[in-house]
């Protein structure tokens, strides 16, 4: 058997935001999200793997008549730099015409993935199209995309922990941890 990377222990990942300090977020948005949209009906598309659990907890934070949806691209294949190049993997599964749209995503980062997405999205004509994101990575940001709701912004490390992962691993942290050395492959 090749020999596996050798993984930092969660415990050895320092931690850069909490769950509470998270779960404290997440409510605030909600709250946005209910204010701009006065009540009004909300599909949440999440994209997957990474935004499942922000989807969850956004879902029951903002307390309006909502449906979930998925879509899921690529752009980092297994590394932690995206290629730049998008891939649609899974596409809606409910039309979309008309409906006020809140992409949610772990990170916004370079704005590729987003840019993609708005501009597929735009195609079956929503209402309104709205991007939240739990991180902002402004410094990495190389297509012109902002986040309408935004949790916390952060300089350019990796993290990990809810929902985001690296090698798929770390996903369940509760917290958002920084991931200091990636693993030699």
């Amino acid at each position: 058997m090749p020999n596996q990377p050798e993984f930092p222990t969660a415990e050895s990942l320092r931690i850069r935001f909490t769950r509470d300090q998270i779960q404290s977020r997440v409510r605030e948005m909600g709250r946005h999200i209910r204010e701009d949209l006065h009540g009004e009906s909300v599909v949440l598309v999440g994209v997957l793997k990474g935004a499942a659990i922000c989807l969850a907890d956004r879902g029951r934070a903002i307390n309006l008549d909502c449906t979930f949806d998925f879509v899921a691209v690529s752009s980092y294949k297994s590394g932690t730099r995206s290629s730049g190049a998008v891939q649609l993997i899974k596409d809606l599964t409910e039309p979309i015409e008309g409906r006020h749209i809140i992409v949610v995503e772990d990170i916004l980062d370079t704005g590729v993935t987003l840019s993609f997405l708005q501009s597929h999205f735009e195609r079956h004509n929503p209402r309104s199209i709205r991007v939240a994101a739990l991180l902002d990575k402004p410094s990495r940001r190389i297509r012109p995309i902002q986040g309408h709701y935004i949790g916390f912004s952060i300089p350019n490390e990796f993290v990990v922990g809810y929902g985001m992962d690296y090698a798929e691993r770390y996903r369940n942290l509760p917290d958002i941890r920084i991931l200091d050395s990636i693993p030699a492959s």
